[in-house]
C-alpha cells in the first residue's frame, strides 16, 4: 500500500473503533452521567502518558460545557497535589489496560476520601475497572497502528467517550448557547451572544432627516451618511426611515415629479428598532429575517440612540 492507502485504512480503523463503542454503552454510562450531574465539587480527570493527554482534553471539554473539571497527573499527587481533592468530587480515571501502576497507586487515596471513580479502560476485568464505581468500556479490537502497538484507535475511542459524557451532561443540564458563550467569551460565539447593540452601534454623523424634507435634499444627507438610509425625526423621536432602495423606486415612479416629493411620501413609518441591550445575535436574526442591512437602536420613547450596520455584526 502507498502512504495514502495506509492513511485511509487508519481512518477506517479508528472510525470503526468509535462505532464499536455503541454496543458497549450500558447502565454504567447512565450512572456516570448521574454522578457528574450530582457532583457538588469538581470532576477530576487523571491518567498517565497518552491517556493523560486524552484526559486533559476531556477535562477541558467538560469545563467548557458547564462541568467544573480539571486534569491531574497521578504522579503529581504523590508530591503535594492530593490537596486538590475533597469529598463531593468525582474522579474519572483513564487507562487503556486498566493496570497502569502509577494510576493504581493513586486509587487508594481516592477511595480513602470516599470519592466515586468513573473508570475508563479497555479491560473490564482490570483492577481499575474492579475498583471503579462505574466502568466505561473503551476497548478496541485493534490499534490503527500497523504494528498494533501505538495508541491510536484506543485513544480516539476514549476521547469520543469523553465527548459523549460531556454532551449527555449538556443535555441533562439544558445547556444553551448563552451558557456556552459565558465559558467562551473570547470566541466568535461568545462575542455574538454577549455583545450588545450598544457595543457596536454608530452614534456620530447619523443621517437625520425630517418627514417634510424634499427628496432632492434627502439624497444628499443619505449619501453623506454612507449607510444607505436616512432617519426621519420629529421632536427628537423616530418618525420613519428611508433607504437607497426607497429613493430609487420613487425616482422610477415619479420621474420628473420626484424632486417635489418629500421624505414622508416614501418613508417606512415603523422601521425595525432594537433596544441598546439587544444581543448582536438577535440583531443578526432580525436582519436576516427581514432582509435588511441596518437596524435602529432606540429607547422606549423612540429616541434615536444609534444605528447598527450589518458589517458591525461581523465579529
Amino acid at each position: 500500500m502507498n502512504a495514502r492507502e495506509y492513511a485511509i485504512q487508519c481512518i477506517r480503523d479508528e472510525a470503526q473503533a468509535v462505532l464499536d463503542l455503541i454496543p458497549k454503552m450500558d447502565d454504567d454510562f447512565d450512572r456516570a452521567v448521574d454522578l457528574m450531574l450530582e457532583c457538588r465539587g469538581k470532576v477530576i480527570v487523571t491518567g498517565v502518558g497518552k491517556s493523560g493527554h486524552i484526559g486533559a482534553k476531556i477535562a477541558a471539554t467538560l469545563a467548557s460545557t458547564g462541568t467544573p473539571s480539571f486534569f491531574v497527573n497521578p504522579l503529581d499527587v504523590y508530591h503535594g497535589d492530593l490537596g486538590v481533592m475533597a469529598q463531593g468530587d468525582v474522579v474519572i480515571a483513564i487507562s487503556n489496560s486498566g493496570q497502569t501502576d502509577e494510576l493504581l497507586r493513586f486509587i487508594p487515596m481516592v477511595l480513602h476520601f470516599g470519592i466515586p471513580i468513573i473508570g475508563m479502560t479497555g479491560n473490564p476485568q482490570s483492577l481499575l475497572a474492579k475498583y471503579s464505581t462505574c466502568h466505561l468500556n473503551v476497548g478496541v479490537r485493534k490499534e490503527a497502528c500497523p504494528l498494533n502497538l501505538a495508541p491510536t484507535s484506543s485513544t480516539t475511542a476514549t476521547l469520543v467517550m469523553g465527548d459523549a459524557l460531556a454532551v449527555a451532561l449538556m443535555e441533562r443540564r439544558g445547556f444553551q448557547p448563552q451558557d456556552f458563550a459565558q465559558f467562551h467569551p473570547g470566541g466568535e460565539l461568545g462575542k455574538r451572544l454577549l455583545t450588545t447593540a450598544h457595543d457596536v452601534m454608530l452614534t456620530e454623523h447619523l443621517p437625520v432627516l425630517t418627514a417634510g424634507m424634499h427628496l432632492g435634499d434627502a439624497i444628499i444627507l443619505v449619501s453623506k451618511g454612507k449607510l444607505g438610509l436616512g432617519v426621519a425625526m420629529r421632536d427628537g423621536t423616530i418618525e420613519g426611515l428611508i433607504t437607497d432602495g426607497d429613493i430609487r423606486r420613487a425616482m422610477e415612479k415619479w420621474k420628473a415629479e420626484f424632486f417635489d416629493r418629500t421624505v414622508g411620501d416614501i418613508m417606512t413609518r415603523e422601521p425595525k428598532m432594537v433596544c441598546p441591550d439587544t444581543k448582536i445575535a438577535e440583531v443578526q436574526r432580525l436582519m436576516n429575517r427581514y432582509k435588511i442591512h441596518n437596524v435602529l437602536v432606540a429607547d422606549e420613547a423612540r429616541h434615536l440612540l444609534g444605528i447598527v450596520d450589518r458589517y458591525a455584526c461581523v465579529l
